[in-house]
């Protein structure tokens, strides 16, 4: 996944959307509260174990069910309070979601056109 553009699955934007499984980024600033919002957003199951390898494991099974889309507002503030590292995982599992999924998987991660450029360059610098 490493590259300088974002994957297919991933679009960065400052465009209005449809408000498909919405987190907000102001809220999902650490690992813990992103966790948090994903588990009551997506309606994820109580066994949910809140690290990285559950998610994937989660959202492996809700594409099973059908496509997925998420969209993340102010997505220059998620994860801002966590390592670069943290960010990676995250793509890195949405990333293998996308691979090995029955069905699609988008991300959206909306920001202010302003803050666009901050965002791709976070997203770009995770490889």
């Amino acid at each position: 996944m490493r590259t300088t553009e974002p994957p297919p699955w991933l679009e960065l934007t400052a465009a209005q959307g449809d408000g498909t499984g919405v987190v907000p980024g102001a809220a999902a600033r650490t690992r813990v509260e992103l966790f948090t919002r994903l588990a009551e957003t997506l309606d994820l199951p109580g066994y949910f174990g809140r690290n990285w390898d559950a998610l994937a494991d989660c959202l492996l099974d809700l594409v099973e069910a059908g496509p997925l889309t998420l969209t993340v507002e102010d997505a220059d503030q998620l994860l801002s309070d966590e390592p670069p590292a943290q960010l990676v995982s995250l793509l890195d599992v949405f990333d293998d979601v996308w691979s090995h999924g029955r069905h699609q998987v988008r991300v959206v991660l909306r920001t202010a056109p302003e803050r666009l450029p901050e965002l791709r360059r976070r997203v770009t610098a995770t490889g």
